[in-house]
């Protein structure tokens, strides 16, 4: 096994030149600079040896089932997911062990495929939340009770690319209307909650709570509980193309809430105070997001369309960072679920329209209250340590 586990390093070496600029190339494409990083020793990050690499393994080799799927088998959004050859041999051997391996075996193999860079910390942005997959009451047909539609993709949402004929829609906007007149700015979250999409069926399930439903969008994923015991699990399918704007922030900003104290429980209960008031702020946010039922998942997916993994997967800014790679989290100021300063490693699973900057993650908590609890309160301070393939 252990055999194996280093014969990696040398499959990578023979196809590896300048990692580095792999791993950040996507900043310099977006018009970025890339973040300076430093090179350090896997002896000198402090809570290396005592995490559990098994754990990190196993989310890692789910990241090298979809790095190492031929393209055919991607969904439609899925461009994020590239893998460099270097990337590719490090994934077939890793495919090749077991999926649990033993922490000190696990452990080996990180360090033997991979070199630690401390990325730089911006002036400010390095922050690390959390996310969580809410679970909600809900029906499959319209009543007093549930009122609130959750809706799928409509098929009239098209993404709009550098080859796209923009036709005068705003730079900003990254998808548009479909319309005989050509492409049209989507409609917004207001005229969403008005009714504009009322009798197209697109309702996917009804749910109590417009607030909850937010909190659901924003997460990007949820569990719909039934009546009857059932539940539907839905994804991300996209949006309606308008900028993401944090109505959290807005709070802040204008003297409602306090910056160091504030939160998703103390967001929701301003919200939920005025409920009018709720609603208008909510609609300065023009995103809506899409959801999708995902038919048989046993878990929330990212945007690797995977399940994620609590406590060891990270939603990152995709411009920095690529998919289904590993990256040393350090934020001691926060308590993990035991009461344990999160000090561990974890794999960039997904991606978020909040998620801006190369120290800039969101952590994935599990699903329901008590993750949600966690999720709501986090936000800590913390550096990046990013492996690249040797």
């Amino acid at each position: 096994m252990r055999l194996l586990i280093r014969f990696a390093v040398v499959a990578v070496v023979m196809v590896a030149a300048d990692l580095w600029q792999w791993q950040f190339s996507g900043a310099e494409a977006a018009g970025l600079k890339p973040p300076e990083k430093t090179p350090v020793e896997f002896a000198a990050i402090d809570g290396w040896a005592q995490d559990d690499h098994a754990a990190a393994f196993a989310a890692f080799r789910k990241s090298c089932r979809r790095l190492l799927a031929p393209k055919t088998d991607q969904k439609p959004g899925e461009s994020v997911i590239q893998a460099d050859p270097a990337v590719k041999a490090v994934c077939e051997v890793a495919l090749l062990l077991n999926e649990k391996l033993s922490r000190d075996d696990a452990r080996l193999f990180f360090e033997a495929n991979f070199a630690p860079h401390l990325v730089k910390r911006p002036a400010k942005g390095a922050l690390l939340t959390g996310y969580f997959e809410p679970e909600i009451k809900g029906s499959m047909t319209p009543s007093k009770e549930y009122s609130v539609p959750v809706y799928r993709r409509p098929d009239d949402l098209v993404l709009l690319t550098a080859a796209t004929s923009r036709a005068g829609l705003p730079s900003e906007l990254t998808a548009a209307r479909l319309t005989p007149e050509g492409p049209k700015p989507y409609y917004t979250r207001r005229e969403i909650d008005e009714g504009v999409l009322k009798g197209r069926g697109l309702e996917i399930a009804y749910v109590p709570d417009a607030y909850e439903a937010f909190v659901m969008q924003v997460q990007g994923s949820g569990l719909i509980r039934l009546a009857d015991g059932q539940c539907i699990r839905i994804g991300f399918a996209g949006k309606n193309g308008h900028p993401y704007t944090s109505i959290g922030k807005l709070l802040v900003e204008r003297g409602a809430l306090v910056a160091e104290t504030s939160s998703m429980q103390s967001l929701m209960a301003w919200l939920r105070s005025d409920p009018q008031r709720g609603r208008e702020l909510m609609w300065e946010n023009k995103s809506y997001p899409f959801f999708e039922v995902l038919e048989g998942a046993k878990g929330p997916q990212g945007a690797m369309t995977l399940p994620l993994t609590p406590g060891r997967s990270l939603a990152v800014d995709p411009r920095y960072h690529k998919m289904g790679m590993p990256i040393w989290v350090a934020a001691p100021d926060l308590k993990d679920m035991r009461g344990t300063p999160v000090k561990r490693l974890m794999v960039a699973q997904d991606t978020g329209s909040a998620i801006r900057g190369p120290v800039r993650g969101d952590f994935f908590w599990g699903s329901g209250q008590a993750a949600g609890k966690f999720a709501g309160e986090t936000k800590h301070l913390c550096d990046f340590y990013a492996l690249i393939p040797k």
